[in-house]
């Protein structure tokens, strides 16, 4: 589309929906969103998604959310599209997650707070009852403007780009061994 577009350009977006996201990567691209027509970058996008990428889930990760569903209620809250997430999570976690919500499930995605809003209203629990655990600087931002517990796990960005959030850890061996060491708030679950 005649764009140049840098990796961690779309890494400091990540979290949000192509409705949102989109405009971000094309203003940075020096050029004018209303002369795209996002809905045919989105089936592009979507096509290109399942040729190149590859599932898999970080190591242990799934050991780690089957101990966690037994004491908790799970789930994902992502500004990738319902086909692709539903996709990823019924391959890699199947039967895991209370709930999942998408970037086409709410109006406003990351770093707005609707997404985890949504999530915390769909779980009937509080925010007060919530960690939020993301790798994206947009996810950081919308989990505080919700007012809610954040984990920062750098994946493709540097530690310090998510400093915002509550706790920060290394590596998924830290996040998993900090799960795992929570307890259920009083009567949540058995």
């Amino acid at each position: 589309m005649g764009m140049e577009i840098q990796d961690q350009d779309i890494y400091a977006i990540e979290g949000s929906n192509p409705k949102n996201g989109l405009p971000l990567l094309i203003r940075k691209a020096r050029k004018e969103p209303e002369a795209y027509d996002f809905e045919t970058i989105t089936s592009i996008y979507r096509k290109e998604f399942k040729r190149v990428f590859k599932l898999k889930a970080f190591d242990g990760m799934r050991e780690c959310l089957e101990v966690l569903k037994k004491r908790f209620l799970l789930s994902v809250v992502s500004g990738s599209d319902h086909l692709i997430v539903h996709e990823i999570v019924d391959q890699l976690f199947p039967g895991i997650f209370d709930i999942v919500v998408t970037g086409d499930d709410v109006k406003n995605s990351k770093p707005d707070p609707d997404p985890f809003l949504k999530a915390v209203k769909l779980l009937n629990v509080q925010r007060e009852e919530c960690i939020v655990i993301e790798n994206a600087i947009l996810g950081v931002e919308a989990a505080k403007k919700a007012k809610i517990y954040c984990i920062g796990i750098p994946t493709y960005l540097e530690p310090s780009q998510l400093g915002r959030a509550d706790l920060v850890v290394g590596d998924h061996k830290q996040l998993m061994q900090h799960l795992l060491s929570l307890e259920p708030a009083h009567g949540f679950r058995n």
